[in-house]
């Protein structure tokens, strides 16, 4: 008889600094503003296009993104840097994705009423992991004092869903009873803040989920995994080159294409049918349509995106919070998107409501998470 995988608790860890559209753009202006006065003879020649400002409105009619949290917001405000300033760690001090991954994972243990030590698997699950090893769910795992093994994996948007697929399989096959999956998102290390198009995208935050063999929960709150299901087709629409062969092939490591580059319209084109398909065609496997939806929690990456793709699954608009919105105040936060919908907007459901976990991104990926409140 196949195991029942319940979700019993989430946590989030939100940086302390935040940044607004207006502060961002500031920021953005004054550098704008220095670079066409040092390319002024060449603008002047037309030889060289002056750089464009950046506005609020553009931005909240881009994205639906207000403001953002970050690990550090003075070193991105300031126009001579435009990136965060994260000190160097000695190797004996907690890094800085496993102390934010502390927080969201002590509140999840705490919502689901579990002990570290009766967790048998931990996945670090995120878009940019900062080293190569050891991995940082193995240092997670040793801060934590959970059992068992740990790894990290990256499927960019899609990790923490990807992960959510990988645990509830172990546990359905019996080889773990709990699982716990952490998606710490330092988006803004990878954002090109001198670029236009994408300054105002991401922001910093992470997630964590405790999912177990549903025989052995005891939280009061829990929402039963009825399936999962998830799917790739490769694009160059989203792409960061950089790597540790950066070094060997000799490219510029502060090259542009070293940071988050997309061509935006392309991949609205490209993946929202994709991702409402997914979902749809999942749903009806399961012998569940739209309609029967309760909730959706998607990836918070641009407010069309996911008006199109709730239209397409539900068959008409979201009803007010039925597919909640917190990339206005979180913005784009990667794998942990989806999740801090789903912490913030799950404890009003009834009994037997049925929802839908859904992240989407680079690859292209997207993993789709069916769930009903017990």
């Amino acid at each position: 008889m196949m195991t029942d995988v319940v979700i019993t608790g989430t946590g989030l860890f939100t940086p302390e600094h935040a940044i607004d559209n207006d502060a961002l753009v500031a920021s953005f202006n004054a550098w704008v503003d220095a670079e066409n006065a040092r390319h002024a003879a060449a603008i002047e020649a037309g030889e060289r296009e002056p750089l464009p400002h950046s506005s609020s409105d553009f931005i909240v009619k881009a994205s639906g993104i207000h403001s953002r949290y970050v690990m550090d917001a003075a070193g991105i405000l300031d126009p001579d840097r435009m990136r965060p300033r994260l000190p160097q760690r000695g190797n004996d001090e907690p890094s800085i994705q496993c102390e934010m991954g502390l927080s969201a994972a002590q509140q999840a243990l705490s919502a689901a009423g579990v002990e570290a030590g009766d967790i048998d698997m931990v996945i670090v699950a995120c878009s940019n992991l900062e080293r190569a090893y050891p991995a940082v769910a193995v240092e997670l795992q040793a801060r934590l004092g959970t059992r068992g093994h740990a790894f990290d994996m990256n499927v960019a948007c899609s990790s923490a869903t990807f992960a959510i697929d990988l645990a509830a399989s172990a546990i359905r096959g019996g080889n773990i009873r709990r699982a716990l999956v952490v998606n710490p998102e330092i988006c803004s290390a990878h954002l090109n803040f001198r670029d236009r198009d994408s300054h105002f995208i991401f922001g910093d935050a992470c997630t964590a989920i405790v999912l177990e063999d549903a025989a052995l929960a005891t939280a009061g709150t829990r929402f039963e995994i009825l399936g999962t299901r998830l799917a790739t087709r490769f694009s160059n629409a989203i792409r960061n080159n950089a790597g540790f062969l950066n070094r060997v092939t000799d490219s510029d490591p502060l090259a542009s294409d070293k940071l988050f580059v997309q061509e935006g319209r392309r991949v609205f084109k490209e993946v929202c049918p994709m991702v409402a398909a997914l979902i749809s065609d999942h749903l009806a496997s399961l012998g569940l349509s739209g309609e029967a939806v309760t909730r959706l929690w998607l990836h918070q990456a641009n407010r069309h995106m996911n008006d199109l793709i709730a239209r397409r699954v539900l068959g008409h608009d979201p009803e007010p919070g039925q597919a909640p919105i917190i990339l206005d105040r979180y913005a784009n936060t990667s794998s942990a998107g989806s999740i801090i919908a789903f912490h913030l907007h799950h404890a009003d459901l009834s009994p037997g409501a049925l929802g839908v976990v859904c992240s989407f991104g680079a690859g292209y990926s997207a993993g789709c998470v069916v769930v009903r409140r017990l």
